[in-house]
């Protein structure tokens, strides 16, 4: 593909709910673009952009792909993106570097909460924003009440550009509304141009009505025109869309069945003549929020917005020239670490497929492999420029490794730290405390995902489990112990004796005092004391939890002349330890985090009741000021309770709700609680 100049580029990002057909279109702008030689479905595996193996065998986008196409002259970036909650942080990337958003919409499941998402995350990054109606074809399908339907939820701003073509109670075609003409498609998508039937008239008038009203809004001499009952021309249209949809104004809304090509030749069209290019923003915008001016003739910078460690290729760095024009072997200086980069040879990527290309123009998309940059970082000429990164949401869902193979840790180690370059919604580290690996992300899906992508790139097969809660153990109430060690076995003995009062301290960790009068036990063994006891509470007495908040004064004990010793004092330190706190009301004690639920009014009853189950301290309620009709729940609940939370959450709101969870504190188990904890301990 020769270079292009921006003004003939354009990037567009699909997004919608999982099962809507966004694959599926993809698929069809690619093959009418003449960009591959058959239609690939999902059902058989065979798609361009689906190409990983894990959505291959699941039947979903599993991570964005893109594929470049041209159509009457302008190349066309399509960034298809999943649709399944749990990859929200691919879809996060690929919306970075669009232009513009077509939302796909399944005409029978209408509105679905993957649309809200998509529509929220588009209006959020400021992108003009399309839809298409997929699988208009199907009987249960009714355009008419989808339409009002998306007005009520997203607002007049949606208007129809093409709508189904009915004839005897079937679906035959489309009507384009602008060039006031029918569709007909055969086998091969190819479209006909027929005129427009009789039977269809009356709903031709009323969609068409909404079409000028929607375009009159866009300018107040085509309202006044509009009003005055003139007639708008057909360049008047034209260029209110292509404005309406840069500025906002106007959402265009296309109707068809991707699969049977249907609707997408309008579409394709529609995107060249009418969609925005990288410049119609007017300005990129820098990490503090800035607007940074784009210069298509400019000094030369490229902004990664993706990464994928390829075993074989190696780090693979997706990039949109966002300044200048970019070409190979260029050296360019990163923003981040002030080291300066060689490009060495640049690529355009049609999903597993990668073709070099000499030179790259402003708003294009392209790769280059072996960079040391990361996600997220600007390249540019003077390393002076920068660009805002993606936005990604946080993974609470956390999951021990443990690999099939004894010896394999290294390896998991390895693996996971190069996926971690790729993929921003992960998380791993090793708990000091239990020994464990562990893995957080967005869900069960997206960390079985990761695990697949372990075994088939690096031959790492690892198994999930659940990660061990870091409990302590505590006193409530104080007491008086003795512990003497004292043993002879021929030349000298072993003789430690101490007095000891166990009480609850005010500090997290051990605090010793001494109150001996007359030298019962000498100075010179009161270190060995302490340091048997900070020994000791390590392993506590009711499940083998570290111990905390402990005060121990040593106020009498006993010595000998020549059998005592650092290490005795220490032995009997430990012998008052583990004889005196089970007499000391010892209790466990679990973490507690601090909770933060972002809901729609409507769940939060839901919400609270499954809190309440949760054992979670409900600390406030408030509306959400950046979002209307959405509200915010603050509490606090034990980490023990939390490790299913963001499917439970999933469930209640149906993909609509977030939250955030840090640890907070340590606070006493409910005695039932504490029971099994103890029960569970010594089983193991």
């Amino acid at each position: 593909m020769a270079t292009i100049d921006m003004k003939r580029i354009r990037n567009i990002v699909l997004m919608g709910h999982s099962g809507a057909g966004k694959t599926s279109l993809a698929e069809a702008m690619l093959y009418l673009a003449g960009g591959s030689d058959r239609l690939g479905k999902v059902p058989e595996g065979n798609t361009v952009f689906d190409f990983d193996p894990e959505a291959i065998r699941r039947k979903i986008s599993v991570q964005s792909s893109q594929a470049p196409m041209l159509w009457k002259d302008v190349k066309i970036n399509v960034l298809d993106t999943p649709g399944y909650p749990g990859f929200t942080g691919e879809v996060s990337q690929a919306v970075r570097v669009a232009d513009s958003a077509i939302i796909v919409v399944d005409a029978k499941a209408g509105i679905e909460v993957g649309t809200e998402l998509a529509w929220d995350k588009a209006e959020e990054a400021g992108l003009p924003k399309a839809i298409f109606i997929n699988k208009f074809d199907d009987n249960e399908a009714r355009f008419a009440k989808l339409l009002n339907a998306l007005h009520e939820e997203f607002g007049r701003s949606i208007c129809p550009i093409t709508i189904p073509m009915v004839q005897d109670g079937e679906v035959k075609g489309a009507i384009d509304l602008v060039h006031m003409e029918a569709h007909s498609f055969d086998d091969k998508g190819t479209h006909h141009v027929l005129p427009i039937p009789e039977e269809s008239q009356p709903a031709v008038d009323e969609f068409r009505e909404m079409l000028l009203e929607a375009v009159a809004g866009t300018d107040e001499a085509l309202m006044n025109k509009y009003f005055g009952g003139e007639e708008i021309t057909y360049m008047e249209i034209y260029n209110a869309v292509h404005e309406g949809i840069i500025h906002g104004d106007i959402v265009p809304c296309f109707c068809g069945c991707a699969t049977k090509l249907w609707g997408v030749w309008t579409l394709l069209n529609s995107i060249a003549e009418s969609f925005p290019r990288h410049s119609a923003k007017g300005a990129e915008t820098s990490p503090d929020g800035a607007d940074v001016e784009i210069q298509p003739e400019g000094a030369p910078a490229i902004f990664i917005y993706k990464t994928i460690a390829d075993p074989f290729v190696g780090k693979m760095s997706f990039f949109k020239v966002m300044n200048g024009t970019v070409k190979g072997d260029l050296s360019l200086k990163n923003a981040r670490t002030g080291d300066t980069e060689k490009l060495g040879k640049i690529y355009t990527v049609k999903g597993k497929t990668q073709t070099e290309v000499p030179e790259l123009a402003c708003g294009d998309i392209g790769m280059v492999a072996k960079l040391s940059a990361s996600t997220g970082d600007t390249l540019s000429w003077t390393g002076d420029a920068a660009y805002k990164g993606s936005e990604y949401p946080l993974p609470f869902y956390v999951k021990s490794l443990s690999p099939k193979a004894k010896g394999d840790e290294d390896k998991i180690s390895s693996a996971v730290t190069r996926l971690l370059d790729e993929d921003m919604t992960l998380k791993y580290e090793v708990n000091r405390e239990t020994g464990q690996m562990l893995l957080s992300g967005l869900g069960g899906t997206h960390l079985e995902n990761t695990l697949a992508k372990m075994k088939t790139r690096y031959g790492v097969e690892v198994v999930l489990g659940e990660k061990k809660i870091a409990y302590r153990e505590t006193i409530r109430k104080s007491c008086k112990v003795e512990g003497k060690h004292k043993k002879q076995s021929g030349g000298h003995g072993q003789y430690g004796h101490v007095k000891i009062e166990f009480s609850p301290g005010e500090g997290e960790g051990l605090t010793f005092t001494e109150s001996i009068f007359g030298g019962s036990v000498p100075k010179n063994f009161h270190p060995a004391v302490e340091k048997g006891l900070q020994e000791c509470m390590s392993k506590g007495v009711l499940a083998g939890f570290p111990v905390v908040g402990l005060a121990a004064n040593l106020y009498d004990g006993s010595y000998h002349d020549v059998d005592s010793s650092e290490m005795a004092f220490k032995t009997a330190a430990g012998i008052a330890f583990r004889d005196g706190l089970p007499q000391c009301a010892p209790v466990i004690l679990e973490p507690v985090g601090k909770l933060r639920v972002f809901i729609p009014d409507s769940q939060m009853g839901d919400v609270i009741g499954d809190l309440n189950k949760r054992r979670g301290k409900i600390m406030g309620m408030d509306q959400d000021e950046k979002k209307r009709g959405w509200s915010i729940v603050d509490a606090e609940v034990p980490e023990a309770e939390m490790a299913d939370y963001v499917h439970a959450l999933r469930a209640i709101s149906q993909g609509r709700a977030s939250f955030t969870y840090y640890f907070d504190h340590y606070e006493e188990c409910p005695s039932g609680v504490a029971e099994k904890i103890i029960a569970e301990a010594a089983k193991a």
